[in-house]
């Protein structure tokens, strides 16, 4: 079976070289030979290895300096050093130089072959890190939707369709399913793409800082407004902004978001003339849309304006099948930006994950491969590295509470403990879930005597 790897190997003696290169190369790699330290080191220096096995006394450059060299400019390779001269000062020092392994002869060809798997099998993971590395790092500010779920994959075709045109969307899902990931894709798929992507959470001001944020002011129209600032809608002229939680946002401001879809203009605060904004507008939101018209917490008149085109994701609970995929794609995330060697899930690990509730959605995915990343020392993440899943009621427990009235807050109080275990423990994420901010679970925890710090 070929091995498929460059190797560079280094040596004075000929015969040395000679034999070596025939067992390398029956071995199924592309051997580059050369008869001196001098030659060597032009060859590292205009060509790419994976590996290089050199002998380490040769005259004028030597094998410490061609592990030098290789270090320097190749930092991907391993450099597996030969010697007749073997003492312990000089393989201490080799393989303080980064040297892979240190070989004397005479030597054993089946030795060889070993340690030479051994450290191709060290550089194509390298290799293999960086080419993740290099992939995360080709999606930073883009939208990686992962998906194989075929209605999904239905939505993101969708989504794709009408990405290049300026028609406003809104986004419905529950929390942590991927929304605003969605919207960036729109984004990224859009004629504005170049253009700004301002994401705004609209459950996150009170309705005079909205005000601000959203249509900015003029210089001196209020106490401390020393000079006059766009607002978001005029930052985000030219390309995309995500209004999040849309249903968050105070009645008085739906009313001047409605006048500014409808005109395409903004009044900053102070001002006397609007301001003309070319921006594509996307919603999103976690709730039931027609029960939140229906509360008041959505204007219909806003609704219709926004809801020009109408995408739902799932819950990760009705695309299991993503799950794996997703939990492979979070493992290569977190294993490279920690540095641990891990690269596998286990099979039960999988079952448990698929057999799930995911309350959070793949938000809560995620936070359990952190952690079992976090917690593995070794190169799968196993059973013992999952929470342990919510104990269920027993019988008793059962005909008890079938026997009595549960109060509004008992209720509240269980609910929290459900969503905390689910949650893996995580308050942030379990406030997620909740439709909560953090503060607020805090309190809650507080109140029910269920905060352990």
């Amino acid at each position: 079976m070929s091995q498929d790897g460059r190797l560079l190997i280094v040596d004075d003696e000929e015969v040395a070289v000679r034999n070596l290169a025939r067992v390398m190369t029956r071995e199924g790699y592309r051997v580059t030979t050369a008869m001196s330290g001098s030659e060597g080191l032009s060859l590292i220096e205009r060509q790419t290895f994976d590996l290089v096995l050199t002998d380490l006394r040769m005259e004028r450059v030597d094998g410490m300096a061609l592990l030098k060299a290789t270090r320097a400019s190749q930092p991907d390779a391993e450099v597996i050093v030969i010697t007749g001269y073997a003492t312990t000062e000089t393989a201490v020092a080799a393989m303080k130089q980064g040297a892979f392994h240190y070989i004397a002869k005479p030597f054993h060809f089946d030795e060889v072959r070993q340690v030479v798997v051994e450290a191709m099998t060290k550089v194509r993971l390298r290799q293999e890190n960086r080419r993740l590395r290099d992939e995360i790092a080709s999606y930073r500010g883009k939208a990686r939707f992962i998906t194989q779920d075929p209605a999904t994959r239905r939505i993101l075709e969708l989504a794709r369709q009408v990405a290049p045109t300026d028609c406003n969307v809104l986004v419905s899902g529950d929390s942590g399913t991927g929304k605003e990931l969605l919207v960036g894709f729109l984004h990224e798929h859009s004629n504005r793409h170049k253009g700004p992507f301002i994401a705004v959470n609209c459950g996150a001001f009170n309705k005079d800082l909205f005000a601000n944020e959203l249509f900015g002011h003029e210089k001196e129209a209020f106490t401390g407004a020393s000079s006059a600032r766009k607002g978001l809608i005029e930052a985000a002229s030219g390309g995309t902004l995500f209004l999040d939680e849309i249903t968050e946002m105070p009645a008085e401001m739906q009313v001047k978001l409605l006048r500014v879809l409808q005109e395409r203009e903004v009044l900053r605060l102070g001002a006397t003339a609007p301001v003309k904004v070319d921006v594509r507008f996307v919603a999103a939101t976690n709730r039931d849309l027609m029960r939140a018209i229906a509360d008041g917490l959505l204007r219909q008149d806003l609704y219709f304006r926004l809801n020009v085109i109408a995408l739902h994701i799932p819950p990760l609970a009705e695309r299991r099948d993503d799950i794996p995929l997703l939990a492979q794609h979070f493992l290569n995330k977190c294993a490279l930006q920690t540095g641990k060697p891990i690269k596998a899930i286990a099979p039960a690990v999988l079952e448990r994950l698929k057999a799930m509730a995911f309350p959070g959605n793949v938000r809560q995915l995620e936070n359990l491969i952190e952690r079992g990343v976090a917690l593995s020392s070794g190169e799968t993440i196993e059973l013992e590295h999952l929470p342990e899943p919510p104990s269920l009621p027993s019988p008793a427990d059962t005909d008890q509470a079938k026997n009595r009235l549960c109060s509004l807050q008992e209720q509240e109080r269980q609910h929290i403990l459900f969503v905390l275990a689910e949650a893996g423990g995580n308050k942030t994420l379990a406030a997620q879930i909740l439709g909560i901010d953090r503060a607020s679970l805090w309190r809650k925890l507080k109140r029910f005597e269920l905060d352990s710090g």
